[in-house]
């Protein structure tokens, strides 16, 4: 997928890009089944792995939380093809596909937030029947920076639901990448990502360049 520069879209910004108190970094589904060679590879996903780590590094320099979403789905979720969904089995709980991957430097200290682990919830948001707001508001979380993948589908619902339920949403454009079911789905999504009011920003930004 060409990559939307966030220039490239009306762009909203607001505040300091360096991250610090009140902030977390959330980190989405880099894993081996959405990787190349996956069995269900997003085109280039190894290619936000590098950004997220620069991220990581940034974060863990200034003592601030690190979420990583997975998939950790049973294998009979609804979401497969075999059950009447959309997709092939992925990101099963406990499989190697299911697994980070080894090139994600994640801390010890990381929050794992595990979606989808039931058969009849999707887990597309991080949100969706986990801990993850009550995580992020025990630890006076108000700003999260965003990557990962997919960004049409639980990048893109991650979003939603940090947006509706208050928290102010630093999307780093250069750390996603997306399925594209439909070759415009990436872009449509990084669109009603920044109209809904997340910031879109790059890893240039963080680091002031």
């Amino acid at each position: 997928m060409r990559q939307l520069h966030p220039m490239a879209i009306k762009q909203k910004m607001a505040g300091n890009m360096t991250p610090g108190s009140g902030d977390a970094l959330l980190i989405i589904d880099i894993q081996n089944d959405f990787l190349p060679g996956g069995s269900l590879a997003v085109t280039e996903g190894d290619q936000v792995i590098p950004v997220l780590n620069a991220c990581i590094e940034q974060f863990t320099q200034r003592g601030l939380p690190i979420f990583a979403s997975r998939d950790w789905h049973p294998i009979n979720h609804h979401s497969f093809i075999q059950y009447g969904g959309t997709w092939p089995p992925h990101c099963i709980a406990g499989s190697a596909g299911a697994e980070f991957s080894q090139a994600l430097k994640l801390p010890a200290g990381v929050r794992i937030i595990s979606t989808g682990t039931e058969p009849e919830h999707e887990g597309y948001s991080g949100f969706e029947h986990t801990t993850l707001k009550a995580q992020l508001d025990e630890l006076g979380v108000s700003r999260l920076f965003i990557g990962g993948l997919a960004t049409d589908y639980c990048v893109l619902n991650t979003v939603r639901d940090a947006l509706n339920l208050g928290y102010q949403v630093l999307l780093l454009t250069d750390a996603v990448r997306a399925v594209n079911v439909h070759p415009q789905d990436g872009e449509s999504a990084l669109r009603e990502m920044i109209e809904k009011g997340s910031i879109a920003i790059t890893l240039a930004m963080i680091n002031g360049e």
